[in-house]
């Protein structure tokens, strides 16, 4: 009996472990706080009780023996939310094949990516990391907060949608290779749609052969006899993209194959939650807004590839004045950590407003991955993930000093430099000690 409930003891704590921790308490004073869904709210403080924002307001006094930060001079913001990037991974493309769907990115999770810790120095504080565009149908993607130092499952985020990367043009035919001696299929525009239209019909064959089943299961005339249909893992990813289970975020740049793969949703009968890149959205913004389709692109970047050649610096602010939601994201382990000045070139390139900008790296994101009512905004209820801003996060001069997630302070700027300093004056005592050694 003692040896069954040490088995039972260990598998308890086993499972308490797994259990991601719970947040800290925090109280922020006296700064300029950028909710992003109503006004500028000056002199403010805000709460955060065991991860969660308690309250917002001016005067808040702290509980006993909570951790209090004078953000005075400091603008408040809501955690910076990257919605397209390959951070915190050990792989990105499985490009043996063309069609992938059973490639999960939670199976190469990098707790230890180095650049977790760069993004958390510009205030980013979740990420949706993604199968790369080798394929016409790559894997799974996920949404993670960037907890440095924590577990990979601490750090996913299960309230995000599911999402399935799928890439057109340049990037999927060009990955052809030998492959068992064999040149890799697509190699044209035409065959990259072509092979997702193939994979979803198939899928829609898998479907009815596992529903006719499932109703056999539960009728008079079922026998043990009947042999269910044969599992197969990338039919399950697509089945799931026809149950309306996962949605799909596609790799693309010119409008006519942007509207060749909506129309394919719309005769197969799966969703889009976003266009990637889609430089050329801004020639198809009517379609994208009455479909509710969001984009997820850069701020200010193209022709750096045929494709992307015709791309506009004003495509964001045009799409956003359509209708169309847009965030901005990074696609990149360095721009990572600057996406709040990349935002703030749409106020140059389209006119659009401080809180315009700054939605395009909070809130848009935040409803693209599903997510907005835990973050994307500063709000009663909502997780503490934030970012502290030594001046207006729109400046060209500005610096990101604190991130925050669920309350625990991951990023200080000044604990990091009087880290650097310690450490620089300890390596000159090394050194000085070592050159006086020698002269003896």
């Amino acid at each position: 009996m003692c040896k069954y409930f040490r088995l039972g003891l260990g598998i308890i704590l086993l499972l308490l472990i797994s259990l991601p921790s719970p947040g800290r308490d925090l109280l922020l004073k006296n700064g300029t706080v950028l909710p992003v869904t109503r006004g500028t709210l000056n002199h403010c403080d805000i709460l955060i009780l065991n991860g969660i924002i308690a309250k917002i307001g001016p005067n808040i006094e702290p509980p006993e023996g909570i951790k209090v930060v004078d953000a005075s001079g400091k603008y408040i913001i809501p955690g910076i939310i990257d919605s397209h990037t390959h951070i915190a991974l050990t792989g990105t493309n499985e490009s043996s094949e063309p069609i992938t769907p059973e490639i999960d990115m939670r199976d190469v999770l990098n707790a230890d990516d180095p650049s977790i810790y760069t993004a958390l120095t510009g205030g980013v504080t979740m990420v949706h990391t993604m199968h790369g565009s080798a394929n016409p149908i790559g894997g799974e993607n996920i949404v993670l907060k960037l907890k440095w130092g924590k577990s990979s499952e601490e750090m996913i985020v299960h309230e995000a949608f599911r999402t399935l990367k799928f890439a057109l043009g340049e990037n999927p035919k060009q990955a052809n290779r030998m492959v068992m001696g064999e040149q890799r299929y697509p190699q044209s525009r035409m065959g990259v749609i072509a092979i997702i239209r193939r994979e979803f019909l198939k899928a829609k064959d898998y479907l009815k052969d596992w529903e006719r089943y499932n109703r056999l299961k539960t009728s008079k005339k079922f026998s043990s006899n009947i042999i269910p249909p044969r599992k197969d893992l990338g039919m399950e990813q697509l089945a799931d993209m026809l149950r309306g289970k996962m949605l799909a975020r596609c790799h693309t740049y010119r409008a006519d194959e942007t509207l060749e793969f909506l129309a394919l949703s719309k005769e197969i009968g799966f969703k889009i939650a976003c266009f990637e890149h889609v430089s050329e959205a801004f020639k198809i913004a009517k379609e994208l807004a009455e479909d509710k389709i969001g984009i997820s692109i850069f701020a200010d970047s193209w022709a750096y590839k045929m494709e992307a050649s015709e791309g506009i610096a004003y495509n964001a602010a045009f799409c956003i004045q359509k209708g169309v939601l847009v965030s901005i994201n990074s696609d990149s382990w360095e721009r990572i950590r600057r996406l709040f000045n990349e935002a703030a070139k749409s106020m140059k390139y389209g006119g659009l407003s401080e809180n315009e900008c700054l939605k395009l790296i909070t809130y848009n994101p935040a409803v693209q991955l599903g997510v907005d009512k835990i973050v994307g905004s500063l709000e009663e209820g909502k997780h503490g993930d934030i970012a502290v801003f030594n001046e207006h996060p729109m400046s060209a001069y500005t610096r990101c000093d604190m991130t925050i997630i669920e309350g625990d302070i991951y990023f200080d700027r000044n604990e990091y430099l009087k880290e650097r300093e310690e450490k620089t004056a300890t390596k000159d005592k090394e050194k000085k000690d070592k050159g006086d050694t020698n002269e003896d």
